[in-house]
């Protein structure tokens, strides 16, 4: 993402769930956005983007309706993503036509601090990314992941529901989950289960995660760096995390070429999520934020402002 010459820097201020550092404002196509660090409950440095909804009502075939300005949609990338990645921006421009955008990198990711854990500790990255968009004004949130982010926006979602801890995490994570929800989830390419190497790229990912030469290669040729320690304990499964989330509706997106992940995964947290759920099945769509089609997009952004109350 293009940025403007260094503007205003606010004063750091203290939210329940994160510290904002320095935030500095640049001018983009749909208003004024702000980029700045926030300081998740267990200190890690999480760089975040904020753009507000597009100003001008867009129509088009799969744009019903103008942008809303009290929703905003909280992206969750990848694993080896970021918040200034070319299809995450990609993503933040086409979610701004139906509400404001809040992105960030994970930990361990871009410019943000610490090391990944994998879909463990990321909770946190993402419990400070939700609670800064509400402390923004926002009074509706829509979280949505793609492909790890899937899972970390069940786990998430469950845990502000009744601010339960899930066995992964710890005491931190449910308490800064907890105090927030989301009004509506969205969990696009996402794994139902942890361990999967049922596909060759798959087996590709475990390499970097589990080996000190992997995280190697992961460090100086993904930007991604990865924490050396396995699980203790393990966390909370994304299809175990489901039941948890109702009634906050949850929207499951898959495609049906998804080289990582086969089918299996998005119909299993479809039926545990019961009435509360959906699942749009994508005819020719691969994995993640890359195979995403922008009218696939809009149709999401759409229904999210539908369900999200």
């Amino acid at each position: 993402m293009s940025t403007g010459p260094s503007g205003h820097v606010a004063p750091s201020t203290n939210g329940p769930h994160f510290k904002i550092r320095g935030v500095t404002r640049e001018v983009t196509w749909g208003g004024t956005s702000f980029r700045t660090f926030l300081r998740t409950v267990d200190g890690v440095r999480i760089n975040s983007v904020y753009n507000p909804a597009a100003a001008e009502r867009v129509t088009g075939k799969d744009i019903s309706r103008p942008p809303s300005h009290d929703l905003v949609f909280v992206i969750a990338h990848g694993f080896t993503g970021n918040a200034d990645r070319p299809h995450v921006r990609r993503i933040a421009r086409t979610f701004a036509r139906h509400g404001a955008v809040v992105t960030f990198s994970f930990r361990g990711h871009g410019a943000s601090g610490g090391r990944s854990t994998l879909g463990d500790r990321e909770v946190l990255d993402l419990a400070a990314a939700v609670s800064w968009a509400r402390e923004l004004g926002h009074t509706r949130v829509a979280t949505v992941g793609f492909s790890m982010g899937g899972s970390v926006v069940l786990r998430h979602a469950a845990l502000g529901g009744e601010g339960n801890g899930d066995g992964g995490g710890g005491s931190s994570a449910s308490a800064s989950a907890g105090a927030g929800g989301p009004d509506a989830v969205v969990s696009v390419s996402g794994p139902a289960r942890w361990f999967y190497r049922g596909t060759a790229p798959m087996r590709r990912v475990h390499w970097p995660a589990t080996r000190p030469s992997g995280r190697l290669v992961g460090r100086y040729g993904l930007r991604t760096r990865i924490h050396h320690r396995d699980w203790d304990p393990v966390p909370l499964s994304p299809v175990e995390a489901v039941p948890r989330i109702a009634p906050t509706p949850l929207l499951v997106v898959h495609g049906d070429r998804d080289g990582y992940f086969p089918l299996d995964h998005p119909r299993m947290p479809a039926a545990a999520a019961g009435e509360h759920g959906e699942l749009w099945v994508e005819p020719g769509m691969g994995h993640a934020e890359s195979a995403a089609p922008d009218g696939l997009l809009h149709r999401t952004g759409d229904r999210a402002v539908a369900r999200a109350g």
